[in-house]
């Protein structure tokens, strides 16, 4: 499923215009990416929670050379898929 598919089911199930449910969509979006930039967390309750966390300087190999190279600390981000969500994709009751 892409973007575009999502808004048409939002739109579809909430009674919204695609425009309406694109915006919302948009939104929530912005808002979790904004959250997770400044370091907070975002649980949402049955679904999962998004966080961020940081990966350590490492050192790794070109893999068509062999050549060894320092690859920096970065920030990445996570999602936790929640004990509902899981349940439901396990087929669990």
């Amino acid at each position: 499923m892409n973007k575009a598919e999502l808004i048409e089911i939002i739109a579809k199930d909430a009674d919204l215009t695609k425009v309406s449910a694109q915006a919302a969509l948009d939104a929530t979006i912005a808002a979790v990416v904004k959250a997770v930039t400044k370091g907070d967390s975002v649980s949402l309750v049955g679904f999962g929670s998004f966080s961020s966390g940081k990966r350590a300087a490492r050192t790794g190999r070109n893999p068509q050379t062999g050549e060894t190279l320092k690859i920096p600390a970065s920030k990445t981000v996570k999602f936790s898929a929640g004990k509902t969500f899981k349940d439901v994709v396990n087929k669990r009751k």
